[in-house]
């Protein structure tokens, strides 16, 4: 993780950067790793930047999808790819998620690896997806995307390292922030009557 966010550093040192760069940074024809990349950034404060959750989300859906239906390069549409931020902003979401990387690196170690055999694997993929296409719909809702991409980021470090713990805890945030809306609907409800 450490040194996927040292590529991602290195793809920010212009003013501006685009989600093309930053993908070509990974310089990996593997999915998990170019997974991992708008996991990584909805995770951060950029997540704060309007319609940024939802390119990511949109990005995380159909990387997962193509897992899942098993194409073995990766393809991205152009009006995705195309999108640039200010790269000073990346570098600093970078910055503050450092931690995070230095936890995964060393906690991922393969516990429960017989539970990630090829059936395991494709229900992590699906959920990817399934976070993926959930981020342009619970954009609205507070914090839920960045709950969403760190699902993804701990499936992505679980499918990689073989570690069904980390799968574990990634289906725990995705239900928890799958459960947001309707407790926000409830709030609201319960304030009205």
């Amino acid at each position: 993780m450490e040194e996927l966010l040292g590529k991602l550093r290195e793809a920010a040192s212009a003013e501006t950067v685009s989600f093309q760069r930053i993908l070509q940074a990974v310089e990996d024809t593997s999915f998990l790793p170019v997974l991992m990349v708008p996991a990584l950034l909805v995770v951060s404060p950029l997540s704060g930047i309007p319609l940024f959750s939802s390119i990511c989300g949109l990005i995380i859906a159909f990387v997962a999808g193509q897992m899942v239906f098993g194409r073995h390069h990766l393809w991205l549409p152009e009006a995705m790819t195309g999108k640039e931020i200010r790269a000073r902003r990346l570098r600093d979401g970078l910055d503050r998620i450092a931690g995070l990387a230095r936890w995964l690196d060393r906690n991922a170690t393969g516990h429960g690896s017989w539970a990630m055999r090829r059936p395991v694997r494709k229900g992590c993929e699906l959920a990817c997806m399934t976070c993926g296409l959930a981020m342009p719909l619970l954009e609205i809702v507070p914090f839920s995307s960045s709950i969403l991409g760190l699902a993804v980021l701990l499936f992505s470090v679980a499918m990689l390292a073989r570690d069904a713990l980390f799968m574990a805890m990634g289906a725990l945030l995705m239900l928890t922030a799958l459960s947001l809306p309707f407790y926000a609907i409830n709030a609201v409800a319960a304030v009205m009557l």
